[in-house]
């Protein structure tokens, strides 16, 4: 920063610390997060009391990762001027990235009393109570956020993903303007064609519905590539290490009993884990991949440690949470090593129809991964590559590997969860089949069909799809895993 610091600048630089401050302001709204940064942090050295400075710089620290400090820093912001609502809004976000909703979810309310049109606000309240099943309270703060900013394209999905009240149809009308396409960027047009396409899907007109997931899924092909081929890869190079794998002698006193729920995303997985995690003594790590990344430690390091005492450190348990589950469902990747390296460890892998799950894949806007899911072609490849893998790992290790069919399991609820907590050793409680009736956050794509008690809507559902699905469906009868 030009002009900064030496003995005879004092004078001049307080008499420009508004322009510094200016500046600071300028520099992060263009972009330049790193510029601004160093002004910020500048004036904050310099015994600068403004509340906006505290704030922005508290963004930047979150955003880099340095949450405490970032923390710290609005905290400041929220002292020097109580009535700040976007000094609130900040700590929340950071809040909601740390999935500490109950406290995101008071600063958010804080925020929106101050300022009452605060429409990200508004949808960031929507967000998390969504997560938390509160769905009726989220469709009324994701309908406030439209009426404090109509260019909200976030707000709309969220709407188009929910059992909305029918009569209020003006978001709607408002999302099939041409209008609202008009100055949007790749992610906002994503986000318009996916919330239409969810519409018109609930409405029965699955032509159009096509139409829209066909648009949504190219741009987003577009903006990050499917890298299909990395991810077969990576499961033929497991494989290798886990034929490979010199399974540790040492015996781990007291390891908790851990359960792997595999797959591909939109196979049931949230519904399972939402059964399990009905037990009581179930700590749910949702979609975690500690795994990987205590297999990468064990690979990097001299080996004097086990994979398995690497992963028990990673997992965050309380006395009365002795088995928890871990929903990275890539984990089918490491099925085999998993196997041999976590003492108690059980895998359940749970599948469906492929072309209803190539289906779900492509209609499930992911924000972050699975960039796969966009294009039929690749998911069907996927779909085929995790099927095989997994029927070689049940072959070699067909004590730790349950295999969990979700279309038996949504027609057969009974029976299938009886077998499945018959499978874990566990006594049985009538509350399992009621798995609608956790309370427990979710965040995944299925965290407003979780709230619904367990049913078939879904199975066939591809039918209606049939024409855009012949591309998956062409490479999944090449490789002998069309089900019709």
């Amino acid at each position: 920063m030009k002009g900064f610091g030496g003995k005879n600048q004092s004078k001049r630089e307080k008499e420009n610390i508004d322009q510094f401050i200016k500046t600071a302001f300028n520099l992060q709204a263009q972009g330049r997060k790193l510029e601004a940064a160093k002004y910020y942090k500048y004036l904050i050295k310099k015994g600068i009391k403004d509340y906006r400075v505290f704030s922005n710089y508290g963004i930047f620290l979150n955003e880099i990762g340095k949450h405490k400090e970032a923390k710290l820093e609005l905290k400041k912001a929220i002292s020097l001027n109580p009535k700040y609502a976007n000094a609130y809004y900040n700590l929340a976000v950071l809040y909601i990235n740390q999935e500490n909703f109950k406290d995101a979810e008071i600063l958010l309310k804080k925020a929106i009393n101050l300022k009452s049109d605060f429409a990200i606000a508004h949808y960031n309240l929507g967000f998390i109570l969504k997560d938390m099943g509160r769905l009726k309270e989220s469709e009324s703060f994701n309908q406030k956020a439209l009426e404090g900013d109509p260019q909200l394209t976030d707000a709309y999905l969220a709407l188009s993903t929910m059992q909305v009240n029918a009569t209020n149809q003006k978001w709607q009308n408002q999302l099939f303007s041409e209008s609202l396409l008009k100055n949007k960027n790749n992610r906002e047009l994503v986000n318009i064609f996916f919330a239409r396409a969810n519409v018109f899907h609930r409405e029965g007109k699955y032509q159009e519905s096509a139409e829209n997931l066909i648009k949504a899924n190219n741009i987003k092909l577009k903006m990050n590539k499917s890298e299909v081929n990395l991810l077969i890869d990576k499961t033929k190079k497991l494989k290798k290490s886990s034929d490979n794998y010199l399974k540790s002698n040492e015996i781990v006193k007291n390891y908790p009993i851990s359960i792997f729920i595999v797959g591909l995303p939109r196979c049931g997985s949230t519904l399972v884990e939402s059964i399990i995690s009905l037990n009581s003594t179930v700590k749910d790590l949702g979609e975690i991949n500690i795994f990987e990344e205590a297999y990468r430690e064990y690979k990097q390091s001299d080996r004097h440690k086990d994979i398995s005492e690497i992963y028990s450190e990673k997992l965050k348990i309380t006395k009365n949470k002795t088995i928890t589950t871990n929903k990275w469902l890539f984990n089918y990747q490491y099925a085999g090593i998993i196997a041999q390296a976590i003492p108690n460890a059980k895998i359940i892998h749970c599948y469906r129809n492929p072309l209803d799950n190539i289906l779900s894949m492509y209609r499930a806007h992911f924000g972050i991964g699975n960039y796969f899911s966009s294009s039929l072609i690749d998911s069907a490849a996927i779909y085929s590559d995790q099927k095989e893998i997994m029927k070689i790992y049940k072959k070699e290790f067909k004590n730790h590997i349950y295999s969990l069919n979700y279309d038996e399991l949504v027609t057969h609820p009974s029976k299938e969860i009886k077998s499945l907590i018959l499978w874990l050793g566990w006594e049985w409680n009538d509350l399992y089949l009621s798995p609608h009736l956790n309370n427990r956050k979710v965040s995944t794509r299925s965290n407003v069909q979780v709230r619904s008690p367990i049913n078939i809507k879904s199975l066939g559902g591809w039918k209606n799809y049939k024409d855009m699905l012949q591309p998956a469906m062409e490479i999944l009868k090449e490789n002998g895993n069309l089900i019709q």
